[in-house]
C-alpha cells in the first residue's frame, strides 16, 4: 500500500473530490483545495501527455501525496518556516532570472543573427597560416657564452651542408634538437601567424617564399634553420566552427545590455 492509500485510510483530513461541473477543482487536501489549472500547470511543468489518462491518474496521485506530506511535515513545527520562506524567495529569484533570461536570450540571439555577426566580422575568422620544417639547436638563458658558441658554430655547419647540397630531411634528422619535428624531415605543419616566437613567426610569414630556406637566426628556443614549405595562405574558419563561439559571445553582450535596462526600472534604496 503505498503513501497515499495510507493517508486516505488514516488521514479523514485528505479527500479527494470529483470535479465540479465547471472543473474549477479536482481535489482537496486538507483545507486545500487544489484547482485544475494548477494541476495543468503541474503537468505541463513535468511535460506529460494530458491525454493519457492513466499517466493523468498517476500524476496526480503523486501530486496529492507530496501535498499531503508537505501538509502534515508543516504540522510538526519541527522545521524552521522563516528559514525555508528565505530559501524559497532566493530560489525563486534565481529562476525568475534564469528564465526570463533564457527565454530573452533564444529570442535575441538567432541563428539569423549569429549569421550576420560571422558575415560582417570576417576578419575575426580568418587567419594566415603557413607549413614549415626547421632545424632546432636549443639555446637557454642558463648556457655560459662557450656553450652559446658551440650551438652557434653547430646550425651554422648544418647550414653550411645545406648550402652544399645535402637533404635537409636527412640534415633535420640528424641535427635538430626538436626531437618530434625531426622524426619527420623537420616539418612541424601547419602554424598560424602570431601564434609562435614573433622572429620566428616574422622570419615565416613576411621574409620567405614557398620552397626558401631562411638563414639560421635565434629565437628564444635556441638557433633555427626554416624551410617555407607552403604559404602563407589566408585560411578562413567556417560558421559550423565558430557558431558556438559566436553563439555565446552574443548572448554574453545582450544578457548585460538587458540586464542593465531591467535594473534602471527598479529603484533601489538602503535604509
Amino acid at each position: 500500500m503505498n503513501f497515499l492509500s495510507k493517508t486516505l485510510i488514516l488521514a479523514p483530513t485528505l479527500a479527494l473530490v470529483v470535479a465540479c461541473s465547471n472543473e474549477e477543482s479536482v481535489a482537496k487536501v486538507g483545507d486545500t483545495r487544489v484547482s485544475k489549472s494548477e494541476f495543468e500547470t503541474f503537468l505541463d511543468f513535468k511535460r506529460v501527455d494530458k491525454s493519457n489518462a492513466t499517466l493523468r491518474e498517476s500524476y496526480l496521485n503523486e501530486y496529492l501525496e507530496r501535498e499531503a506530506l508537505t501538509q502534515a511535515i508543516e504540522n510538526t513545527n519541527v522545521l524552521d518556516d522563516k528559514k525555508i520562506q528565505v530559501e524559497l524567495e532566493e530560489f525563486k529569484k534565481q529562476m525568475v532570472i534564469s528564465r526570463y533570461f533564457d527565454q530573452y536570450l533564444d529570442e535575441k540571439v538567432s541563428d539569423q543573427a549569429i549569421r550576420n555577426y560571422y558575415a560582417t566580422n570576417a576578419e575575426k575568422f580568418q587567419s594566415q597560416k603557413a607549413q614549415v620544417a626547421h632545424i632546432l639547436i636549443r639555446t637557454n638563458d642558463k648556457m655560459s657564452e662557450e656553450e652559446q658558441k658551440s650551438k652557434y658554430t653547430r646550425i651554422h655547419e648544418v647550414y653550411s651542408k645545406l648550402n652544399a647540397g645535402k637533404s635537409f630531411d636527412e640534415l633535420a634528422a640528424d641535427y635538430s634538437e626538436d626531437t618530434v619535428s625531426a622524426k619527420k624531415g623537420g616539418v612541424v605543419g601547419w602554424i598560424n601567424k602570431g601564434a609562435i616566437d614573433p622572429v620566428f613567426s616574422k622570419m615565416v610569414f613576411e621574409q620567405l617564399k614557398a620552397g626558401e630556406l631562411s638563414e639560421p637566426f635565434k629565437t628564444s628556443f635556441g638557433f633555427h634553420i626554416v624551410k617555407l614549405i607552403e604559404g602563407p595562405a589566408v585560411v578562413k574558419q567556417p560558421l559550423e566552427r565558430v557558431r558556438g563561439d559566436i553563439r555565446h559571445q552574443l548572448r554574453k553582450e545582450a544578457k548585460q545590455v538587458e540586464l542593465e535596462r531591467l535594473l534602471k526600472t527598479i529603484n533601489v534604496s538602503k535604509g
